[in-house]
């Protein structure tokens, strides 16, 4: 369809024109080139003529007219009140009055455009935040979003806050580096190696404990410790006659190496264990009897326990310890990365239960002062029942020392991991986050975000945010309050916790 063209120009005026005939002239231009645009605007399309009423706009594109526009005249609105929790939770980023100046320094609070320090002893002792129970946190976040960064920053800046920094499992070597730049130190544990632990060592003796006590404590310790080792090698629960037969071989080599002045070691349980008739003795004393009959129930045990000895664990665990803990060391971390290469992590396992009971043991003195230990990889850990026990138990106890555990795995879903609903298993990992008051998630995969939704009880924004969080950036839930938190490095630290140096070369 052809469109018609128009135009209008000015006429020629007289000089001699008079102020009239001048305005006229100008008057009649105008009119002219009002004509001429008209003529030159295609004719409105028929159907938006008749468009539905219900589809048509209710103002015009330039906005309403009239006062009631808001341009310039005065719009009044009734008041509306609501209290803070109500408005936390319709905006849950937007009305967070922060966490405080007290802790570490951690980042830039996205929203209220501010610090964000975390200090969670600070907060459990202040009592400011509701809620707030232990000082036990999860970090959770996909690979390359920075989690591993944010977790050794914690750890770095809280040694200027008078912390100490424990890490008992280091699977892949990474905190090395880390402890020997802040001047602490790290033990290399591995087939080869020259370090040994020995995980039945005897912390020293609190001032507020008594011998008897301490005694019965170091007992329960030793036996939840080789009862966790027989268990992942064996892959079942102990009948209750091994677990007779490691009560009986762990007294005997006790007061065995009590008479030498030495200290037990696995080698000499897995030993006792082998030998049944002492077994059978020492159970007919026991109960009283001439003898008994339980040497051949514990030859399981004394197989299971023997790997540590004989095995692919020799000459890490069956000597005494050729390092001592150094309480005063500001970081200690021990690496296992020359045991995890292979498929079968059971090797893994058993060193990281051995380890982290050697540690635990050393960090038993509620007088220590507080303490960050730091379980890295933790997802690993999730499927064995005897480590979770040993965590849930110093979960537990976090308060009482002066502890705070930090747990850092991929997905939330790593929880779900442990086992069946129901189980054992299940029950103790879902324990676990549930005495965690800090959850701090780095974005999940969409496909994670309904289970971690479901554990951590999201609501439908905070999912939404989970979901688009970008390098560096995470959703902290501290005891139901939440924030959006941008990590801030110092390069320094960018260059001391690069972990993509390898994948750059």
């Amino acid at each position: 369809m052809s469109r018609t063209r128009a135009s209008a120009s000015p006429l020629f005026v007289p000089h001699k024109a008079s102020r009239a005939e001048q305005r006229a002239a100008r008057a009649g231009f105008a009119e002219a080139r009002r004509k001429a645009h008209l003529a030159g605007t295609p004719p409105k399309h028929h159907t938006e003529q008749t468009l539905d009423p219900e589809l048509r706009s209710t103002y015009p594109p330039a906005g309403r007219p009239g006062p009631a526009s808001a341009r310039g005249g005065k719009l009044n609105l009734p008041a509306h009140r609501m209290t803070t929790a109500t408005a936390s939770g319709a905006y849950p980023f937007v009305a967070e009055g922060g966490l405080g100046a007290e802790g570490v320094f951690i980042g830039r609070d996205v929203h209220a455009e501010a610090a964000f320090c975390f200090d969670p002893f600070s907060l459990y002792s202040s009592g400011r935040i509701e809620g707030f129970t232990n000082p036990n946190a999860v970090l959770a976040g996909i690979i390359g979003m920075g989690k591993s960064a944010l977790a050794k920053s914690i750890a770095t800046r809280s040694i200027a806050h008078g912390y100490r920094i424990y890490i008992p499992c280091d699977p892949k070597g990474e905190w090395t580096g880390v402890a020997q730049a802040l001047g602490g130190y790290s033990i290399a544990l591995g087939p080869g190696l020259p370090g040994r632990l020995n995980p039945l060592d005897a912390p020293a003796r609190p001032a507020s404990v008594s011998e008897d006590d301490w005694a019965t404590e170091v007992r329960k310790r030793r036996l939840l410790l080789l009862a966790g080792l027989a268990r992942t090698v064996l892959k079942r629960d102990l009948l209750p006659m091994e677990h007779t037969a490691l009560d009986l071989a762990l007294d005997l080599v006790v007061a065995e190496a009590a008479a030498r002045g030495t200290v037990p070691l696995l080698g000499e349980i897995a030993h006792t264990l082998g030998s049944p008739e002492r077994l059978d003795r020492a159970l007919g004393r026991a109960l009283g009897l001439q003898a008994g009959h339980l040497g051949s129930a514990a030859q399981d045990l004394a197989h299971a326990l023997r790997r540590l000895v004989h095995g692919d664990l020799s000459g890490m665990f069956d000597a005494p310890s050729t390092v001592a803990f150094d309480p005063t060391t500001p970081m200690l971390s021990i690496d296992l990365s020359r045991l995890g290469g292979s498929g079968d992590d059971t090797a893994l396992v058993l060193a990281m239960t051995c380890a982290s009971a050697w540690m635990e043991a050393a960090l038993a003195d509620p007088d220590g002062g507080r303490r960050w230990v730091i379980y890295d990889e933790a997802w690993r850990l999730m499927r064995h029942i005897g480590l979770l026990e040993r965590m849930q138990s110093q979960w537990k106890l976090s308060r009482g020392l002066g502890i705070a555990n930090l747990m850092v795995i991929h997905r939330l879903s790593d929880l779900l991991s442990a086992g069946d609903a129901g189980s054992r298993g299940r029950v103790l990992a879902e324990g676990l986050l549930a005495d965690c008051s800090t959850r701090i998630i780095y974005r999940q995969e969409p496909d994670q975000l309904a289970a971690a939704a479901s554990l951590l009880g999201l609501t439908g924004v905070e999912t939404q945010a989970v979901s688009a969080l970008t390098k560096g950036r995470g959703l902290w839930k501290v005891a139901g309050r939440s924030f959006i938190t941008q990590h801030i490095l110092h390069p320094a630290e960018r260059e001391l916790f690069d972990t993509d140096a390898r994948m750059a070369t």
